[in-house]
């Protein structure tokens, strides 16, 4: 049977990719991306011109078993996200398990993260943390958000341009009164970090400053 390489791809930088993940890119047979048009930008820049395949959030059940039967005849697939690793609150993690139960070979080659990007630069206290990946939008979110005021460990999550207003109004309004870290478009131009309570970062947003995806920090 073929490998499956989950490969860590870069969440803004094109230069903070591996030598090994770009050697995989270039020597597989297949790539599975997220979204083809944004796997082809990275591709074209280290010159790879490995075939890429869509394989995402909405793709049907046919989608892995196509994956799956390629592993199986002996073909290399590279597994990436948009951005970071793959698995990690998108799709990646049902081709893995997939390729788990057959008995595929199943390699990691590891590299960026928002979250670990986030928690390095952080300086609060992380030897424990937890993360809850994108926030549901209205079903649950309230109670979520008690939950994380509560929490006695460090907790981390992503948020979108659209909500992160949003949710730091809910976690000041559950009278959340410890330390945050907000960071938005990290290791790209625009890269900002934020720091405070919820009021006080509020008070830093702006229409100009709340282009991208967040990475929020509550400190324990």
């Amino acid at each position: 049977m073929g490998t499956l390489y989950v490969v860590a791809t870069p969440i803004g930088n094109l230069e903070d990719i591996s030598y090994r993940a770009v050697r995989i890119l270039g020597s597989v047979n297949l790539i599975a991306c997220e979204d083809t048009r944004v796997t082809k930008r990275l591709l074209d820049n280290y010159q790879i011109t490995t075939p890429t395949v869509s394989y995402h959030q909405h793709s049907a059940s046919g989608k892995i078993d196509f994956l799956i039967s390629k592993l199986k005849s002996g073909q290399a697939v590279a597994l990436v996200s948009d951005a970071g690793t793959p698995g990690i609150s998108d799709p990646g993690g049902l081709l893995v398990r997939a390729a788990v139960i057959e008995g595929i070979k199943v390699e990691t080659v590891p590299g960026p993260s928002a979250v670990v990007a986030a928690l390095a630069i952080s300086g609060l206290p992380t030897d424990r943390f937890l993360f809850l990946g994108f926030l549901p939008h209205k079903k649950g979110r309230e109670t979520l958000i008690k939950e994380m005021v509560a929490s006695k460990q460090a907790v981390v999550f992503y948020e979108s341009v659209h909500r992160i207003a949003k949710a730091l109004e809910q976690l000041q309004t559950a009278g959340l009164k410890r330390e945050m870290l907000v960071c938005r478009e990290l290791t790209k131009k625009f890269e900002s970090v934020y720091r405070g309570l919820p009021e006080e970062i509020l008070k830093q947003l702006t229409p100009e400053n709340t282009k991208g995806e967040f990475v929020v920090i509550i400190g324990k």
